[in-house]
């Protein structure tokens, strides 16, 4: 058995809608955008991650942009096959083997993902040349990777806002007891601001735009205690066809997401309504713990707590929370496997 060991990696991977990132012998070996672009004609792969990512909105008629992940599940089952494979290529260990060696997976997976769903993710792993697949639910990995203790009788909310669902879970005992996944994320976000720049200033912008408009002065609140520096924004005048620049500031964004922020909202109190009571006492003394690229928002933290009235912690690096609380389980396999799917 030892000697086929030898041909065994194991690594553990957060397939985002936004990013995937993997971890290989503890270290986050690929953390790329979940994007690939592929030529029409031949039908090859052009580009893959961050590459793929910069010819979005900027490709011709034969160069198709295709995000293979929608709502935190496969939508397009061929380019996510093809976007795993080359990630695992780029995995410096495995790049310098000559035999491909067999893989032993841990894959993330949003709470409210369907049986079909759940098997397109097995079976693009098993393409891939992996022997063993396990799959663990995105809240329960953010909350290992915070660091909460998921063993223990104790009541933990966790809300993990990634680029195409929001995971809400209350964590007791190593399961999740009450568990919400809205399609309210990151990418929702990014069309709220495209519709707004349209209908408030008549200028038309893409993905890649919004997407920094998100980044740079990204707000869920519009009173902010160091608020970042309006910033200039280019795109088309949708009245006159010509180039055109304005200005934009973070109250004006809080503006765009309040909708979709209030539906994430809801969904919280959704959760806490549904709570058993030892739990939520539980909770309200050790707050609600936020993790997954949305958590970035300034002043959503804030906005939460006012919301619930309960104490709102953002996990050290959001990003990587999920991906670091799969590494661990990879890690300390033995004892986690009760959390993971077969």
């Amino acid at each position: 058995m030892g000697f086929f060991n030898f041909y065994t990696e194991e690594i553990a991977i957060d397939l985002g809608t936004a990013n995937t990132l993997i971890i290989h012998r503890d270290k986050v070996v690929v953390d790329s955008p979940s994007i690939v672009a592929k030529d029409i004609l031949s039908g090859e792969l052009i580009a893959v991650g961050k590459e793929a990512a910069l010819m979005q909105g900027k490709t011709h008629e034969n160069i198709k942009i295709i995000r293979p992940l929608k709502d935190g599940v496969i939508a397009d089952f061929e380019a996510s096959e093809k976007m795993i494979m080359e990630f695992i290529r780029q995995i410096p260990a495995i790049k310098k083997k000559w035999i491909p060696p067999k893989l032993k997976m841990i894959i993330c997976i949003p709470s409210g993902i369907t049986e079909v769903e759940k098997r397109a993710v097995r079976d693009s792993a098993e393409k891939v040349n992996a022997s063993e697949v396990y799959l663990i639910h995105e809240p329960m990995a953010a909350a290992i990777g915070l660091g909460v203790d998921i063993t223990k009788p104790k009541g933990n909310m966790i809300i993990d806002i990634g680029g195409g669902t929001t995971e809400i879970a209350v964590i007791s005992i190593g399961g999740i007891t009450v568990e919400k996944s809205v399609k309210i994320a990151g990418d929702i976000f990014t069309s709220d601001i495209i519709y707004y720049m349209r209908t408030q200033h008549n200028l038309h912008i893409g993905e890649r735009t919004a997407e920094r408009i998100k980044i740079e002065v990204g707000s869920a609140i519009d009173e902010l205690e160091n608020p970042p520096e309006d910033i200039a924004v280019q795109g088309r005048d949708l009245l006159t066809g010509k180039p055109k620049q304005v200005t934009v500031s973070y109250k004006e964004v809080a503006k765009a997401l309040d909708k979709s922020l209030l539906r994430v909202e809801d969904a919280v109190m959704e959760t806490l309504a549904k709570t058993p009571p030892e739990l939520s006492s539980d909770i309200y003394n050790s707050g609600i713990y936020l993790a997954g690229g949305g958590s970035l928002l300034r002043g959503f933290d804030k906005r939460i707590s006012q919301k619930t009235g309960l104490p709102v912690y953002i996990s050290e690096d959001p990003l990587r929370a999920v991906v670091r609380g799969t590494g661990t389980v990879l890690k300390n396999f033995d004892k986690y496997k009760s959390v993971l799917l077969k």
